[in-house]
């Protein structure tokens, strides 16, 4: 243990002396080399995207199309976080299209039939989504039955059940007037609310980096330093101030894509600075050795399937609300190849072990983006599937050539 954090620590002088502009590119150069991509591929490819599809049509790029594109990739994009968590554990999940449209189909039984509160629909949905994921976890910890099986058959009997429950009339309406609806359709943002929010994460950046820098310095360490903090947050602050000010010029953010952001950086804090996503990465990279050090290996599984469920429910009642109604499409068509997509194509690997929140966010964005663009420009939706087929493909690709570099270079 001793040599593994004296490691670290080198590791991260080596980080902190890059803090020039030379010594940022000879480390960036050292991450290439290493298969240390991070989230540059996908970055790059959707500036790409980003750029083909506004030389086709000018109204990509617009406010009004943006504010539409943030608002339609919510509901896939909180499935497609679940995803990455069973993921990272090495796992896969088939099932989150039929949880999602399940959880719809509850909320709008309990909320519109029965006449339940809507808090209290929606953490019923919620609850019998969980309770799948752990009847997963325990098909894999118990069974040893493959998560691929296991969730395979849990698409098909979810949306059995998804179909009895709507019953004969297949569709239940969600009223227009209720706060659901609202939430996913009219609320946004004000526009004061909105610069304020944008101008958090840079305050949040500045503010951790500075007290690393003030730990580093006390334990005679070398720091990043406060000018370079400064231009890394000034420089974030500039970026997310513009996007809310482009926003802002047509409906404004939304809520709802506010809550989604929210939900990605809780997970990201639960991935990178908890106990729990250590043991999940561990798990992930080598269950056996994870097993080893104490980490108790079933509870990582159930727990990643429950809050892959739970999020495929959240996502689900986001879809039902937006679209005002529960029928017996929901959850169905590509809802579960565009989530899994997602993860994929935003950084997270197939391999287990590696992996982030942002990538769901950057992926759904990257697959929204092809399906707005395609959109406008009235091609079918056959050259989204095989763009989209194209996109992932590639991504797999990159993926596991870094994966192929990182071992060479004898990194995990």
């Amino acid at each position: 243990m001793s040599d593994l954090a004296t490691e670290l620590d080198r590791q991260d002088v080596r980080v902190e002396h890059a803090s020039g502009l030379s010594g940022t590119l000879a480390e960036f150069g050292r991450r290439m080399r290493g298969g240390d991509l991070g989230s540059l591929p996908v970055i790059v490819g959707l500036v790409v995207i980003w750029t083909v599809f506004q030389i086709a049509n000018p109204v990509f790029l617009s406010p009004d199309n943006l504010v539409n594109l943030t608002l339609e990739l919510c509901s896939v994009g909180v499935i497609s976080l679940g995803i990455v968590c069973v993921l990272i554990a090495g796992q896969i999940d088939l099932s989150v299209g039929s949880v999602s449209g399940l959880s719809g189909a509850i909320l709008a039984v309990l909320f519109v039939n029965q006449g339940w509160p809507a808090a209290l629909a929606v953490v019923a949905a919620v609850a019998a989504a969980a309770l799948v994921g752990y009847v997963y976890a325990q098909m894999f910890n118990r069974l040893g039955m493959p998560s691929f099986v296991a969730t395979l058959a849990g698409l098909l009997a979810l949306l059995g059940l998804q179909l009895w429950i709507l019953g004969a009339a297949g569709s239940i309406n969600i009223p227009f007037t209720s706060g659901l609806v609202s939430f996913a359709q009219l609320w946004f943002l004000p526009p004061v609310v909105a610069y304020v929010l944008a101008a958090v994460p840079a305050a949040v950046v500045l503010g951790s980096g500075l007290r690393l820098a003030a730990r580093r310095r006390a334990a005679g360490l070398s720091a990043r330093s406060t000018t370079a903090l400064l231009v890394r947050a000034g420089a974030l602050l500039v970026v997310l101030e513009l996007v809310a000010w482009y926003l802002n010029q047509s409906r404004g953010v939304g809520w709802m894509f506010v809550f989604f952001v929210l939900l990605t950086v809780a997970l990201d804090y639960m991935l990178t600075r908890t106990a729990w996503g250590r043991s999940l990465f561990a798990v992930g990279g080598n269950a056996e050795a994870a097993r080893r050090v104490g980490i108790n290996v079933r509870m990582v599984y159930t727990s990643a399937f429950v809050l892959c469920s739970s999020l495929a429910a959240v996502g689900g009642i986001l879809a039902a609300s937006r679209l005002a109604s529960a029928n017996q499409s929901s959850g169905t068509g590509d809802v579960n190849l565009n989530a899994i997509a997602a993860a994929v194509i935003g950084g997270t690997s197939l391999f287990g072990g590696r992996g982030s929140a942002w990538s769901a966010l950057l992926g759904v964005v990257v697959i929204q983006s092809i399906s707005s663009g395609l959109t406008l420009l009235n091609l079918d939706s056959s050259f989204r599937f095989m763009i989209t087929g194209l996109v992932l493909a590639l991504a797999v690709a990159v993926d596991a050539l870094a994966r192929r570099s990182r071992a060479s270079h004898g990194q995990a």
